[in-house]
This record gives C-alpha cells, structure tokens and sequence, in this order.
C-alpha cells in the first residue's frame, strides 16, 4: 500500500481532498464533455507536483472517455477529429519535454497560467474562424498536444476549437470525448518514453479511477440539455477561480 501512495501527498487531509477534488472533475466531465484535467491540475498541482499528476490523469481521461465512448463516437465529427489527434500526437512530446526539463514549480506555474488562459477566452467566446480550415485543424491539434504535455488540459484547446466551429451542442461533446479517448492512447507511448508512466504512477491511477468513474456516471446521469447553457460557464469560472487561486498560492 505504501508503494501505491508514494507518488501522491501523504497527509489524510490531502488524501481526503483529493478524492473530492476527483469526483467532483467526473462529475464536471460527466455532464460537461471536458475539464475533467483541468480541474484536477487546478486543483491538486498545488500540493502534487505537475509531472506527478499527468500519468495519473491520462488514466482518469482514459476511463472517463471509455464509458462516454459510445455517445462521442456517434455523435463526433469524426474527419476533423482524425486532424486534430494527428496534431496532438505530433506536440505532445515537445510539451511532455518542457514539463520534465522545467524546475517543478516553474512547470506548476505555467500550467495554472494556461488553464486560465484557456478558460477566459472560452468563457469570452472568442471565436477564431482561421481554425475551421483542415490546415487550422492540424494545428489546433498541435498546440493541444503541447498544452497536454505540459498540463493534460489538451482537451481545453479543443473546446475553444469546436467553440468556433457553430455545430450542434451534441457534436461538439462528442468530438470532445473521441478526441480526448483516441488522442490519449498515442500519448501514452510518450508517457511511457519520458518514464512519467512508471509503474508506481500507475498503480496510485488505478486505485483512484473508481472514484472518478463514480462523478463521471452520475454526470452522465445529470446531463440535461436543457441546462446546457449553465454548464460551461459555471465550469469555467469554477476553473478560473480555482487556476487564480492555486496560481497566488504558489508566488507567495
């Protein structure tokens, strides 16, 4: 069991809190098709370290999209999520290198700094109609496999993306959730190269999946459409919250 946790805090307080902090990302990534990363990164990169936590969210990821699978595939605008996971296998080992290179804190800085990046300009709507073209694609794939590399928050780049594209609430989801399902198993050949997936790494993954299955399910459950026009902008501005937060904590 000690062998398990090593990777992870070892306080009951920080235990306990990031169990919370993982349900409460399913839930998010249930409901809302993203941001599971993110709010973990948010978060927890306060007391665990960047590089810790990327094997153990390519898991979480990983599970998460295995049991949406089946409404992304069906609802996903397949051709251009084929671009954008050829982009993002292309940039995740560029992003993957600045995270193992760059001092901890250093790493856990540039994280938070794009997550709020990323969700203020989501949360503004900022609509880049240069990236609906095939080359846009691609290259929007490219910067979120640098973006995954460095904080596993990828999959926010590709909401700003689909954000600029005006398809249907539902296409956007499930591209989301095919991006972030085929684009994780190429990533892992570069987790696994890197040796950030290790074998410790991935028995702590293992250990917390069930939790964020347990939000992802009852998010799917609570998905309303509805609701839908609350949902992103809560998420972002919990995210940006969260991100400004962690972000002080770390410069003091």
């Amino acid at each position: 069991m000690t062998e398990i946790w090593s990777a992870l805090p070892t306080t009951p307080s920080q235990t306990i809190l990031l169990f919370g902090i993982l349900f409460v990302a399913g839930l998010v990534r249930g409901f809302a098709g993203f941001a599971l990363s993110a709010l973990v990164m948010a978060s927890a990169a306060s007391f665990i370290a960047p590089i810790v936590l990327i094997p153990i969210l390519w898991f979480q990821e990983m599970a998460a999209s295995l049991l949406m699978a089946r409404g992304g595939w069906q609802d996903a605008d397949r051709p251009r999520t084929a671009l954008l996971v050829i982009g993002n296998w292309l940039g995740w080992p560029l992003g993957l290198w600045l995270t193992v290179t760059l001092p901890v804190e250093a790493s856990k800085q540039i994280a938070l700094v794009i997550i709020l990046v990323l969700a203020a300009l989501q949360l503004l709507r900022v609509n880049i109609p240069a990236l609906a073209s095939r080359a846009g694609t691609l290259i929007t794939g490219f910067i979120a496999g640098i973006v995954a590399g460095v904080a596993h928050v990828g999959g926010m780049v590709v909401a700003l993306y689909v954000l600029s594209q005006n398809n249907s609430a539902r296409s956007m989801r499930g591209t989301l959730v095919l991006y972030l399902f085929i684009g994780s198993l190429g990533s892992l050949v570069y987790l696994i190269f890197f040796n950030v997936m290790t074998y410790t790494a991935t028995l702590s993954a293992l250990t917390l999946t069930p939790i964020t299955l347990l939000g992802v399910w009852l998010g799917t459950k609570l998905f309303n459409p509805r609701w839908e026009p609350y949902y992103k902008p809560f998420c972002l501005c919990l995210l940006i919250g969260l991100a400004a937060f962690s972000l002080l904590r770390s410069m003091i």
